[in-house]
């Protein structure tokens, strides 16, 4: 039986655990001060003030989120065969819901492995910790990996800002391999991607579906991506058969990967690029007679935190209104957001009161999220952070 530290709840919590949260928060344990003093990530059993037993879970006395579940049995060995099966489950999973290697391979929660991302292209797998307990665990992760897929190599991607609020510090680098770059083949699109230096883990494997969408409606379109990054929802559509693509970004490394994938691709003839920032970008258009039939507006998170959720759907407003101006009698706009502070009702509210703005009539064809390679915890309906939405524009 695996020995392990027993901490028990504050008085009267542990209801959400019985309801199957895999979280617990700070307020909701009887802190001692010897439990500030334990390593984080480490493991402990947790139990209800009646000894009730709520299972494993790794230990962070600096967060917030304290304690993060990693199995109902409170005296499972958490060891290499345990995370070996856990990531085998991911990939059995993915090889029934995904029909190429690019895509995310594991999604924290998700997939039952807390605070960890995995991101697949082909032969390279991109890991990301954002938790002390993942990260205690990264040599079995990526010895798992090597077992289970036929790697060239394991990246590293350990900056994003949610491993500060666990106490630990940023960590890139290539982990197995020699050579850390990757290429991603999407709709027919050949995409270089580096993960050692793009944004993230170096794509946007969410937006996949949508993608798909879009493109379906881009044959003979005149396409403005705003916000484009890489140009995937952009060269998607050149792939399609747009007449024209403008890609629009702030980022001069993200503009480059745009225009090394155009002449990858054959699309150099087609596709244009400008370095600006998104709303002036639009401001300018507004100006001109020019207009697309479809725009795309993908921008990174406005509402990078709660204090920030007001002003960040102001801003989502803001770009709705501009971007519907933008948009050709009979077009398309396609908008989203990756902010999980801005909720669902109330980002769909800043996009209806933008087209409203611009005084546009419009119709909702398709609303929604990620794709199935980012399951959701059914008691973390807060994680599901993208929003999506298709809209034609009369």
């Amino acid at each position: 039986m695996t020995d392990r530290p027993v901490l028990k709840l504050a008085p009267g919590q542990g209801k959400r655990l019985r309801a199957g949260a895999p979280w617990v928060f700070s307020n909701e344990i009887a802190m001692k001060p010897e439990y500030r003093k334990m390593e984080k990530g480490g493991l402990i059993r947790l139990e209800a003030e009646d000894g009730g037993r709520f299972g494993t879970f790794m230990f962070n006395p600096h967060s917030l989120i304290a304690a993060r579940l990693l199995d109902r049995d409170p005296w499972a060995e958490i060891d290499a065969a345990w995370v070996f099966r856990r990531l085998e489950a991911a990939v059995a999973l993915r090889a029934r819901i995904c029909d190429t290697p690019y895509h995310r391979l594991v999604h924290a929660e998700g997939d039952m492995l807390p605070g960890l991302i995995v991101d697949r292209y082909g032969d390279v797998a991109v890991v990301q910790a954002n938790t002390a307990g993942m990260d205690r665990l990264m040599p079995l992760i990526v010895s798992a990996l090597k077992t289970l897929l036929p790697l060239r190599a394991v990246v590293a991607r350990n900056d994003s800002p949610s491993r500060a609020f666990e106490g630990l510090a940023d960590d890139v680098r290539l982990m197995f391999g020699e050579d850390g770059s990757a290429v991603v083949e999407e709709g027919g699109v050949r995409f270089p991607v580096d993960p050692l230096g793009g944004q993230k883990t170096g794509w946007f494997f969410d937006q996949r579906y949508n993608r798909d969408r879009v493109a379906a409606l881009a044959s003979g379109a005149r396409v403005l991506d705003i916000c484009c990054h890489v140009g995937a929802f952009g060269l998607r559509c050149a792939a399609a058969g747009a007449s024209s693509v403008t890609l629009v970004d702030s980022s001069a490394p993200a503009l480059a990967q745009a225009r090394d994938a155009a002449l990858l691709n054959g699309f150099a003839d087609v596709v244009s690029l400008q370095r600006a920032d998104a709303f002036d970008a639009m401001g300018v258009l507004a100006g001109t007679e020019q207009r697309f039939d479809i725009v795309i507006c993908d921008p990174p998170a406005f509402a990078k935190s709660r204090k920030d959720a007001d002003a960040g759907l102001r801003a989502y407003g803001r770009m709705a209104r501009l971007a519907a101006a933008l948009v050709a009698p009979g077009g398309f706009l396609f908008t989203a957001s990756c902010s999980h502070h801005a909720s669902v009702e109330s980002w769909s509210g800043q996009i209806a009161y933008g087209l409203y703005r611009a005084r546009r009539e419009a119709r909702i064809l398709w609303s929604g999220g990620a794709g199935m390679d980012h399951p959701v915890h059914p008691h973390l309906p807060e994680t599901a952070y993208l929003k999506g939405m298709l809209v034609h524009v009369g």
